[in-house]
């Protein structure tokens, strides 16, 4: 099919009917009995793929088509009732299908070992698994639509398209080592960008398995969310890699912050109804690490966090050797002793990532766990209520203000976008 790319002429964004006739246009002359649909999960909340998915099991239903939704999980815990309700309404909640990425996958084949060293410069020598979820293979599926948000990613630098796939609904070998070879090349000359190792090796993935053999139709939002209202600024559905070129071009403009001086101090808030693991809040460190001080603080307003890890294993992990900078994971990572950190790469990659490595400090104000738990993983801790006094994430405004005499940089939600000190870019 010719994609369909479609743009925001109003400030607020897609109305609904244009995003519901897009759809329709997308689906138009398809002979359909059974369609699968990946959206992301609630963590990806502001993509309006929400809206996305239910309008398609809407239209789709009334054709007399059968719908079934797999969320990308990853490694995320399953959808609540709640944030289903809050995300997908009125698709039931029975009808959720639950990813397992270390038990729901099928083989597909690997990247070999040669082409892998020459995407990374070197950096890694093993081949990759390609693996995803057994629906996708199974031949039931008339077609397969994933919609999602693309926006600044730490391990990729664009998320969505092919990672929906490798890593929402892929297999633990794929996570895993994708997100280490992320970490090892460095998320700095990822981040908001097209071309990284990461997608140049999920692009070679989708030649060789899934064009032309699997029917996925991608659905791409770029969206803003402003007073958590959601703009989807555009959207961008079709079968290859344009549709995610022009979404990406849309979301460095309307993703992308540039602050024209290092940030001395910045305050993250993380919504409770989105973040309640460092495994997400992270994300508070991801987006403003180009834009940090040295010697800078980062203070993270985190009032639903209540573990590290999404599930007990990797809470262990983290527990275990803590956020403690790039070098430290690597030497822990080399150690015979260790096999439960090189067993679980993708952990290993997020203790790299969730470390400023020393340029700035990072401090947790959290309710739910406690402060000794905070400082063992190796952050700084402050009491909740005691820090959101002082920085009301209520009162104030994304960007600069003033607390107390001291200047501040404010972000409500470190998930839509990524900061960069334009110093940094030369």
């Amino acid at each position: 099919m010719k994609d369909i790319h479609i743009t925001a002429s109003a400030p607020d964004g897609l109305s609904r009917d244009e995003i519901r006739a897009a759809l329709e246009k997308a689906l138009a002359g398809r002979a359909l009995r059974r369609v699968l649909v990946i959206p992301p999960d609630f963590t990806r909340f502001h993509s309006n793929a929400g809206f996305i998915a239910s309008a398609l099991w809407q239209t789709l239903r009334e054709r007399g088509v059968q719908v079934d939704v797999l969320p990308a999980l990853g490694t995320h815990v399953p959808v609540s009732r709640a944030q289903w309700d809050a995300m997908f309404a009125p698709i039931p909640y029975e009808a959720m299908i639950v990813h397992n990425w270390r038990t729901d996958v099928r083989r597909l084949g690997e990247i070999p070992a040669d082409v892998v060293s020459e995407i990374t410069g070197g950096l890694w020598k093993q081949p990759l698994p390609v693996e995803l979820n057994a629906r996708l293979l199974d031949g039931s599926y008339d077609l397969i639509v994933s919609p999602g948000q693309v926006v600044p990613h730490e391990v990729i630098g664009m998320a969505n398209h092919a990672k929906n796939l490798f890593v929402g609904v892929g297999g633990s070998g794929m996570i895993n080592a994708s997100h280490m070879i992320g970490a090892v090349c460095g998320m700095e000359k990822a981040m908001g960008r097209d071309h990284s190792p990461v997608r140049n090796l999920f692009d070679w993935a989708m030649d060789k398995f899934v064009y032309g053999r699997i029917p996925v139709l991608f659905a791409l939002t770029v969206t803003t969310a402003p007073g958590g209202a959601i703009r989807t600024h555009g959207l961008f559905i079709g079968e290859g890699r344009e549709c995610l070129e022009a979404a990406i071009a849309l979301a460095q403009e309307k993703n992308v912050d540039y602050v024209e001086k290092p940030l001395r101090k910045c305050v993250v808030y993380l919504d409770p109804s989105e973040f309640t693991s460092t495994w997400l809040g992270n994300k508070a460190i991801y987006r403003t690490r180009m834009a940090m001080a040295d010697g800078g603080s980062l203070i993270v307003l985190a009032p639903g966090v209540k573990r590290f890890g999404e599930d007990a294993e990797v809470d262990s992990l983290i527990r275990k050797y803590g956020y403690r900078g790039r070098l430290h994971t690597l030497e822990e990572f080399e150690k015979p002793e260790n096999g439960d950190l090189r067993a679980n790469m993708g952990a290993a990659a997020h203790l790299i990532h969730g470390s400023s490595d020393g340029r700035f400090s990072i401090t947790y104000a959290v309710k739910k766990i406690s402060r000794a738990e905070v400082e063992g993983v190796g952050f700084l801790s402050a009491d909740y209520d005691e820090t959101a006094s002082k920085y009301d994430p209520k009162a104030l405004s994304p960007g600069w203000n003033v607390v107390d005499g001291e200047e501040i940089f404010f972000i409500p939600n470190p998930a839509l976008g990524l900061w960069i000190d334009r110093a940094r870019l030369g």
